[in-house]
């Protein structure tokens, strides 16, 4: 019999049964839809580098503010009498660690030498030990610390302010502009750090001044390139034509219209630069454009410790470690932004 002859009127009731008649049964538990943030955030706690870059982050700010508080001394203040002084945590010197005591190598013999007890400083203790003018590195190893945060906030600045606008601007006007901005990039960056801290040296005096000087020459040229690829790839989408036809002047559509788009390129790059930035400032103490004293910076706390590296090397481990990590947890933290923001550059 013919499908179209057939009579369905005649068959019973409950010949025919719904199929997944429960609506639940549809939902796609594995993929289902979620906003954006979310999806990074997600990507970004499952990174284990990163959040124990997080952490190291949240640590040494920790210290940096409270730090300098731990202990009865400043970091300028400067006692004579206890001079080159190893760590000595209490304790930890019940222990056998960290208990005053160092090796001085004298005519190529290792001679262990406790300053405390020979000098009846039964109740003093510098947890990181002391300097050649009798300051407590601990506080000032933190000092020193905020001063290379600051310079971090500074980088961040920067690189908003001026590279992510060169970049943005240059990539969507085009044409003859973009070919003069991008020429003088390329000529600040063809110059050597050698020759800009030389210069640097002859004409500024040490500090903030110099450090900040020194990140707004070529700082800011990764960023503005970023931020120039970007505008290049997106500012013939739809809708940026869109806003066109409507109207929209270029600032609108640079700056509400395109860079909320990039903005997570524009965080990576701003938490790869924050390293760097901290890297110049070590780089510049150690070729004498550092903070002048009695400010210290991790920079100069290194270059000075360096002087007595051989006879009381204790001075430049806290520092030096403190600087480490720094840098370190910055870079695995924008690794883990990368990767979160923008998973598709993982597999490049």
């Amino acid at each position: 019999m013919k499908a179209e002859n057939f009579d369905y009127s005649k068959l019973p009731a409950d010949a025919f049964e719904l199929t997944h008649n429960d609506v639940h049964k549809h939902v796609d538990r594995n993929f289902a839809s979620q906003n954006y943030w979310k999806d990074a955030l997600i990507r970004f706690v499952r990174n284990k580098g990163a959040i124990f870059g997080l952490i190291m982050i949240a640590i040494i700010i920790f210290f940096a503010v409270f730090g300098p508080g731990m202990t009865p001394y400043t970091y300028e203040s400067q006692i004579i009498e206890q001079q080159n002084l190893a760590p000595r945590i209490p304790g930890l010197e019940d222990l056998g660690i960290f208990d005053g005591s160092e090796t001085i190598y004298l005519m190529g013999r290792g001679v262990e030498k406790n300053y405390y007890e020979e000098n009846g400083f039964d109740d003093v203790y510098y947890w990181f030990g002391s300097d050649t003018l009798g300051r407590d590195i601990f506080t000032r190893v933190w000092e020193g610390t905020r001063i290379s945060l600051y310079i971090a906030i500074v980088a961040v600045v920067i690189d908003i302010l001026f590279g992510l606008s060169y970049g943005l601007i240059s990539g969507y006007f085009g044409g003859k502009l973009d070919a003069v901005m991008q020429r003088c990039a390329e000529i600040l960056n063809s110059i050597p750090n050698l020759v800009i801290v030389t210069l640097m040296i002859l004409v500024l005096s040490p500090g903030l001044g110099a450090i900040i000087v020194a990140l707004m020459i070529t700082g800011w040229i990764p960023m503005s390139r970023i931020a120039r690829a970007q505008m290049l790839k997106l500012k013939e989408q739809e809708f940026v034509l869109a806003s066109k036809t409507l109207g929209a002047s270029p600032l609108r559509i640079i700056f509400k219209e395109i860079m909320p788009n990039i903005i997570g390129q524009i965080i990576t790059q701003t938490m790869f630069s924050i390293p760097h930035a901290i890297f110049t400032e070590a780089f510049l103490a150690f070729v004498g454009l550092g903070i002048p004293a009695p400010m210290a910076s991790l920079g100069t706390l290194i270059s000075d410790a360096y002087k007595n590296f051989t006879t009381h090397p204790y001075m430049i481990v806290s520092p030096l470690i403190v600087l480490a990590f720094l840098m370190l947890s910055f870079n695995l933290v924008a690794d883990g932004l990368r990767d979160a923001l923008d998973p598709k550059q993982k597999d490049m």
